[in-house]
């Protein structure tokens, strides 16, 4: 079922981001982020639990993306699921609860990057309607 991230997903959400990424991000940290992105409008944080038991099994995070060159759209930060959940759905449920809250902002697009490295990802990103339009490098300068 798709819901909103809780306070109470930070240790999910960081074993998810561990297992499904390879990012390990302190539980503190990853609480701090969760409450400040949950109260920006420009943040859209959204999980799939368990109907079951309850648990967090995923979710996505995206961030609205405005340009001088295009229309307002989405660009997906994150969407990971949890290993043992993989297969199930999950990921494409996520994307479609994306993808129904861009329409409803009138956006005009979704985008996102994902690492060369990750062909299951891009696999799955092309099953779900998702094409690549861009091959790029990353630069970054850490303070």
């Amino acid at each position: 079922m798709l819901r909103d991230l809780q306070e109470t997903d930070v240790n999910a959400i960081c074993e998810i981001n561990q297992e499904a990424l390879g990012y390990s991000f302190s539980p503190e940290d990853t609480a701090s982020q969760l409450t400040k992105l949950s109260q920006d409008s420009h943040h859209f944080l959204l999980g799939y639990e368990d109907v079951a038991s309850h648990a967090l099994l995923g979710y996505i995070h995206a961030e609205v993306y405005e340009s001088l060159y295009s229309k307002a759209g989405f660009n997906i930060l994150g969407l990971a699921v949890s290993p043992q959940a993989q297969g199930q759905g999950i990921g494409k449920s996520l994307l479609q609860g994306l993808e129904e809250e861009a329409k409803r902002r009138g956006y005009e697009f979704i985008r996102l990057n994902s690492a060369d490295h990750r062909l299951g990802a891009h696999a799955f990103y092309e099953k779900v309607g998702y094409t690549c339009d861009k091959v790029q490098k990353r630069f970054i300068r850490i303070f």
